[in-house]
């Protein structure tokens, strides 16, 4: 019970839109996914593994939520809308993670033992990200939406991009953990500082700024005479 109550918790501090742990408790599908996981979880554990997971199976029916039952959930986590969230049977998610729809911590290829992510506290993984293969993320890390990320990845830094890339943050965790918005983007900053060197080449050669039309198969010429 000490999870559940941990979980329901990290629902209320998590998501603006609760209003009380009874609406939470009745009315939201990733708390329903997580209390039925900790119920399966208990029968695999006991070699009890078809109970596992036909509770696992409904869950999936009833939620979107697809957990192995053999997976390791820490208390305190909070699965945002949840629906089409895979967590696979190695997978070890630690407290205070915040895990939003669509988001898959799976494996990669047909290996045994180990093959699934492990989620340090308080890690954000945004919509959509993909989080593949027997790596680490670490503490109070984010991962952008539509992320995939195949390496592991210290504390205290985002990934962002396809696959994932490291943006660091100087170990130090950012003011916002559950702002999805605020997640810098370094394929766009690079094309930024390339387009910044070649105006100044054009300035510094005196060559004016050119343009294709298309419509009228010519180049414009935007320099003053």
């Amino acid at each position: 019970m000490g999870k559940i109550r941990q979980d329901l918790q990290a629902a209320m501090d998590k998501d603006p839109a609760a209003r009380s742990k009874l609406e939470i408790f009745f009315t939201y599908g990733g708390f329903r996914a997580l209390y039925r996981h900790r119920r399966a979880h208990w029968f695999y554990k006991h070699n009890m593994k078809f109970i596992a997971k036909a509770i696992a199976a409904r869950t999936r029916r009833l939620t979107g939520v697809d957990i192995h039952p053999a997976a390791e959930i820490a208390g305190g986590v909070f699965i945002d809308h949840g629906v089409g969230v895979v967590i696979g049977e190695t997978a070890v998610i630690g407290s205070n993670v915040l895990i939003y729809q669509g988001v898959t911590l799976g494996g990669t290829g047909k290996e045994t033992g180990k093959r699934h992510p492990t989620i340090e506290d308080g890690v954000m993984i945004s919509a959509g990200a993909k989080v593949l293969g027997p790596i680490t993320i670490g503490a109070h890390s984010k991962i952008g939406a539509g992320s995939v990320v195949l390496k592991n990845v210290p504390p205290h830094c985002t990934v962002v991009g396809v696959p994932g890339r490291i943006v660091r943050q100087n170990q130090i965790r950012v003011e916002d953990e559950q702002d999805q918005l605020k997640l810098p983007d370094p394929v766009l900053e690079e094309f930024a500082r390339m387009r910044d060197r070649l105006d100044a080449l054009e300035a510094k050669n005196d060559i004016g700024i050119k343009s294709y039309c298309i419509a009228d198969n010519e180049i414009i010429d935007s320099k003053e005479d």
